[in-house]
């Protein structure tokens, strides 16, 4: 049991570690035996775990950067449901380093494995989260307004994420959707 537990934190040693250069220095920059050192991890142990980088990040992400966003029960109020789950979604951003998204959005334009891993980690949540508050919508084009939406105002134009934005988006964007 004491060599699974070590095993389990030697894991999440190497994840953060992953995690924490992916947002440093980039995925192009990212080595295994970078993450490895930050990790005080020999490169055997990583690679008897992942075959290569483009694994090693995708279990990272799929471990550390998804599954932040909890559905929302609904009220009756579908405007201010609606509101809930965005501002769940803004935190979720806001949580993760936008380094580490603009290290992930960059990688995922040269590696189609790494971008289909990605892809499914990261929506799939958002999905379940929509799915459960609006059964009969459309879940995956939700999830990719708000997204596209959030990361324009987080990543690009600079422009407060704030609450007066999240019912702009919901007045003017996704109620007339739904």
């Amino acid at each position: 049991m004491a060599a699974r537990a070590r095993s389990d934190v030697r894991e999440e040693a190497i994840l953060l570690a992953a995690m924490a250069l992916l947002a440093e220095i980039g995925y192009d920059r990212m080595s295994v035996e970078a993450v490895a050192e930050r990790a005080k991890a020999g490169k055997a142990t990583v690679y008897r775990r992942w075959s290569g980088k483009a694994e090693l990040v995708t279990a990272a992400v799929s471990r550390y950067a998804t599954g932040t966003v909890t559905p929302v029960e609904r009220t009756g109020d579908l405007r201010a449901d609606l509101l809930t789950l965005l501002d769940r979604l803004r935190r979720s951003l806001r949580d993760q380093d936008a380094d580490l998204v603009l290290g992930l959005l960059g990688a995922m334009r040269h590696d189609a494995e790494l971008a289909r891993t990605v892809r499914q980690a990261v929506l799939a949540h958002k999905h379940d989260a929509f799915a459960a508050l609006l059964p009969d919508a459309d879940h995956a084009w939700l999830a990719e307004l708000t997204s596209a939406a959030l990361l324009s105002r987080l990543l690009v134009t600079g422009e407060p994420l704030d609450d007066e934005f999240l019912a702009k988006l919901v007045d003017t964007v996704l109620l007339p959707q739904l």
